[in-house]
């Protein structure tokens, strides 16, 4: 009885801790995330290049944090509707993170047959594709498809898409290097997002992978709670990526913060 009691107490703790993470993302994700939207949708009305997959990682955002509102709005909340839509956004933003890594990519190693073929009907092609992959994992959920499948298909949704950002980060790297029609300020941009993107990927969406495909993890309370709380970051995150995209202001700022930061470095271990 009285292990049962510590666990119970275990327990309340960490649906605690969750909430007060759940509310502390949307109150700063929340109102950053509809001020880059906004920002996004000035771009749309000065005629400018629109980023397509940028949008539509924030948009998958908001559809996580609308659901975050009202996860802790109506709490208990024991909803497979709830269930779906944030899982819906979680896979959505999980795919326009490989196109933005992809674009990255192309812009580098492939800049002539980029430069001709992105079109904007292209991006919004993909982007449809990319909205409908979160079925693969709603649609075995909601026919009450067996756990062990559900989560075998959810941790193949997050683990097929790493090799390809690896993938990307190396083949950016070695055009990189080569290539000497791109600025370096423009060279500094491109690194840092694909570097960032692979990261992010690293630690939020991996745990959550190892979570549904080793049964070891998903008995293990501390790691249950860890993975369910480090996919909330992913809107953060994403914010952080958005800042590294966009050109002039903070971002620029950074890039040239963190390469002062390694020359200085270098310089002190030659020394």
């Amino acid at each position: 009885m009285e292990k049962s009691n510590v666990t119970g107490c275990s327990t309340c703790s960490s649906v605690d801790g969750l909430f007060v993470v759940t509310l502390a993302i949307i109150a700063l994700c929340l109102p950053l995330t509809l001020l880059a939207a906004y920002s996004l949708f000035t771009l749309v009305q000065k005629d400018q290049v629109v980023p397509v997959y940028i949008i539509n990682v924030l948009l998958s955002d908001l559809i996580q944090l609308c659901c975050m509102v009202v996860e802790v709005s109506l709490q208990p909340l024991n909803s497979d509707l709830f269930f779906f839509v944030y899982y819906f956004g979680v896979v959505a933003g999980v795919g326009f993170m490989v196109c933005v890594a992809l674009e990255r990519y192309l812009v580098v190693a492939w800049p002539l047959w980029y430069r001709f073929r992105r079109t904007l009907g292209v991006s919004l092609a993909v982007s449809a594709v990319v909205w409908t992959l979160p079925l693969l994992y709603i649609l075995p959920v909601h026919f009450q498809a067996d756990f062990v499948v559900s989560e075998t298909i959810l941790a193949v949704v997050f683990l097929l898409p790493y090799p390809l950002l690896l993938f990307f980060l190396g083949g950016t790297l070695r055009a990189l290097y080569t290539s000497i029609s791109v600025p370096a300020a423009e060279k500094r941009r491109i690194v840092a997002v694909l570097v960032l993107v692979v990261l992010i990927y690293t630690l939020i969406f991996l745990p959550s992978a190892i979570w549904s495909l080793a049964e070891d993890a998903r008995s293990n309370n501390t790691f249950s709670d860890l993975s369910f709380t480090i996919i909330k970051f992913s809107p953060l995150a994403d914010l952080f990526l958005y800042v590294f995209l966009k050109q002039g202001g903070l971002g620029d700022k950074l890039l040239a913060f963190v390469c002062c930061t390694m020359e200085r470095n270098g310089i002190s271990r030659s020394a």
